[in-house]
């Protein structure tokens, strides 16, 4: 707390840059928990800096999700650095625990998060970095974008093809069951959000889950075999399974596309609860989705469990490959000094997306951060 202080008294020690915007040493760009993870070492080293973040309110992204969403990873495994997630250790928090988790670590270590404020562009300008935001501008030497891993949602083209009477929705916006129309769900995705919402909705509607089995992990999430097994899984994803091992080198390519097997719903009880497992959802015909086989799908609702990915496109500076994703090393982008990623899936390991595993990425991220700053220049104070 006495560091979290002292960074506020020292974030205040900023000037007015040659555009007219604020001078500050670092910006941080998204204030959920991987921007929060940096903020706490930043403070703790005593460096200035901001986070700004479009929502109202530090935990809002989480709470834009469904209702009845769970974290996978116990309490034990979720908190961020400094301080660990108020419940016991085997339980697996709500949705609304973590969003409220977030705001409160915010708040405990006096963190100078900028809620309301969307960065709409990041470019330099004369050496420095220069963070856009409709009329506001900030400068500043060094950059950390955390504005996570899951933006822009994965819907194919052909959606804008059905009949406008089904209800489309995708994990962003659905919420529960009372969405929807009465009539069949088509669940499109049956990795394990589309799992998790296809027995939820399969109370009320003929649901189809449609896609390819990814499998299931051998225990029952929570159970006594959970807790025995837990402890050495999350030693091996978070040390073992890292780009510095070689194990961890061979493992990421195949890691960042395979979907990841069904943790808390299984087979068998989307089975027992009459959800029907069908092949890919490959087009439409006549206003209604077909699948891979050919047959249409009656259905007057339609959930979108496909996947998503990072948006960069505010983003404008040559740091992205083919696919869009940042070329960078363990976060740090070498081509570019001063600008750092964090919060996406595999950055330096198995667990950096993970509240639990983003502490290790935001410590190096400062430390890197805090080498290259060890002379400050006179205009940070």
């Amino acid at each position: 707390m006495e560091a979290a202080m002292r960074n506020q008294r020292h974030v205040m020690k900023r000037s007015q840059g040659p555009s007219g915007g604020e001078r500050i040493e670092t910006v941080i760009i998204g204030g959920g928990q991987a921007g929060l993870a940096v903020g706490y070492h930043l403070a703790r080293r005593e460096r200035p800096f901001v986070i700004l973040d479009a929502d109202q309110r530090p935990g809002d992204a989480w709470r834009r999700r469904w209702d009845s969403l769970r974290l996978f990873t116990p309490a034990r495994y979720s908190g961020l650095p400094g301080w660990p997630f108020p419940a016991s250790a085997f339980a697996h928090p709500t949705r609304d625990e973590v969003a409220d988790y977030l705001e409160a670590y915010a708040a405990r270590f006096e963190l100078p998060v900028r809620n309301g404020i969307r960065v709409d562009r990041l470019a330099r300008d004369d050496g420095r970095f220069l963070v856009t935001a409709g009329d506001r501008r900030w400068e500043a030497d060094q950059v950390v974008v955390a504005t996570g891993a899951y933006q822009r949602h994965r819907v194919p083209a052909f959606a804008s093809e059905l009949d406008p009477g089904i209800i489309q929705l995708d994990t962003s916006r659905y919420r529960n069951p009372s969405q929807l129309r009465s009539g069949g769900v088509l669940v499109v995705g049956a990795g394990n959000s589309g799992a998790e919402i296809a027995y939820e909705v399969s109370g009320a509607h003929p649901t189809w889950l449609s896609g390819p089995d990814t499998g299931h992990i051998p225990v029952r999430t929570g159970g006594r075999w959970d807790r025995l097994l837990t402890p050495p899984f999350w030693w091996l994803a978070s040390r073992l399974l890292t780009v510095d091992t070689p194990i961890g080198r061979k493992v990421r390519p195949k890691a960042l596309v395979t979907p990841a097997p069904l943790e808390r719903v299984r087979p068998k009880e989307l089975a027992a609860a009459g959800v029907e497992r069908v092949p890919r959802t490959v087009g439409v015909r006549d206003g209604l989705p077909v699948l891979e086989d050919g047959r249409v799908m009656e259905v007057t609702n339609l959930v979108w469990c496909t996947g998503s990915r990072p948006d960069f496109g505010w983003v404008d500076l040559p740091v992205f490959d083919q696919d869009g994703l940042p070329r960078h090393d363990r976060g740090v982008v070498e081509s570019q000094p001063g600008l750092y990623f964090i919060g996406l899936w595999f950055l330096s390991g198995f667990t950096s997306s993970l509240l639990g595993g983003v502490g290790r990425d935001a410590e190096r991220i400062a430390d890197h951060i805090a080498v290259a700053v060890r002379s400050p220049s006179p205009n940070f104070g």
